[in-house]
């Protein structure tokens, strides 16, 4: 399996920068069986039925870009250096590994202050990244964060341009709850308060689980062969009670369905066997690409993937590689927008 079997070309116009307003008017291809339909998030409610559930990851995202100084003394003086941070996950003991630009400027145990109330220490520095400590913990930490930070817009779209105030709930789902994320679940981004109770009302459920979906989410697979590729961890959580609801539903017949990419991997992980999850609380790395064997999701909501990423091998594996490249050669051909602000589609086997 080859990485050049999950490439497609894809006109730079089709990238997405912004979101569709709103949300439920991003287009929606529904892929079933052999049939395309072109259709939009706002008519997802004729496309579920009683009785399936939708997993949806409450992960939040962070601003996790931070712009801030260190301050040094020299025969010559203070010497101040511009040190742009991008946190990429938590660490134990309340740290955070973090990427520094440029790092070369720091050294460990120096202080990098973002604001007047937020500042960092580094506490360690290795193989291109660093480790470091907040002086503020809890509510206080995510308040001045807040402040001080930016969204962490994913690369294609943080190279045409800056993110805004207006990213700050662009890039956040509607059910966000659990802090730690440093990239969204996409797929969610396209639900509204009132889409979910037009669901609600129409007897679908939803579970919630937790995946904190870190920037390894963007890392390119560097390997020819991809079946050698090595996931990056994420941490995540089945409760107890999230995974009574999914096998209750298994149980009844119905259809459980994530939303997003994260959703599918975390409740995956959590499988123990054919159509039965267990609560789950740690990191995982699954790789899921053709030729994997879904033992609990039976149809996905998700975006439109980079080429080349473990995301497209994930939608060829629930798909295949033939249906997935005619989806595809579809959406660029009838113009749908691609990656985070992109539009969606329903597949299902």
């Amino acid at each position: 399996m080859k990485l050049d079997d999950f490439d497609f070309d894809l006109p730079d116009g089709l990238i997405a920068t912004r979101p569709a307003r709103p949300r439920t008017a991003a287009k929606l291809l529904v892929a079933q069986g052999d049939t395309i339909s072109d259709l939009h998030v706002a008519d997802l409610v004729d496309q579920f039925r009683a009785g399936d559930r939708l997993v949806l990851n409450n992960t939040k995202v962070i601003p996790a870009r931070l712009n801030g100084t260190r301050s040094r003394m020299t025969p010559q003086g203070e010497a101040v250096a511009k040190i742009e941070v991008t946190l990429l996950e938590p660490a134990p003991g309340g740290e955070w590994v973090a990427l520094a630009k440029p790092l070369r400027k720091l050294k460990e145990g120096e202080e990098v202050r973002f604001s007047d109330a937020l500042s960092a220490t580094v506490t360690a520095i290795d193989a291109g990244q660093m480790r470091i400590a907040f002086n503020l913990t809890g509510a206080d930490f995510d308040a001045a964060l807040a402040e001080a930070g930016a969204m962490p817009l994913p690369p294609y779209i943080a190279a045409l341009r800056a993110p805004d105030e207006a990213d700050k709930t662009d890039y956040q789902t509607v059910f966000a709850r659990h802090s730690g994320a440093v990239a969204a679940p996409t797929a969610s981004l396209h639900f509204t308060r009132e889409l979910l109770e037009a669901l609600a009302a129409k007897g679908v459920a939803f579970t919630e689980v937790t995946l904190h979906v870190g920037a390894g989410t963007f890392l390119p697979v560097k390997v020819e062969d991809v079946t050698t590729h090595r996931m990056h961890a994420e941490w995540g959580e089945v409760t107890a009670q999230a995974a009574a609801e999914i096998n209750a539903t298994k149980a009844a017949g119905g259809r459980v369905i994530p939303v997003g990419t994260t959703a599918l991997r975390l409740i995956e992980s959590a499988a123990v066997a054919e159509r039965r999850v267990e609560p789950f609380c740690r990191t995982t790395d699954i790789f899921i690409y053709p030729g994997y064997q879904f033992r609990i999701t039976d149809a996905l909501m998700t975006n439109f993937h980079l080429p080349k990423s473990t995301l497209l091998m994930l939608v060829s594996a629930l798909m295949g590689q033939d249906r997935v490249r005619r989806i595809y050669e579809h959406a660029v051909k009838n113009g749908y927008r691609f990656f985070s602000y992109g539009d969606a589609s329903l597949l299902i086997p």
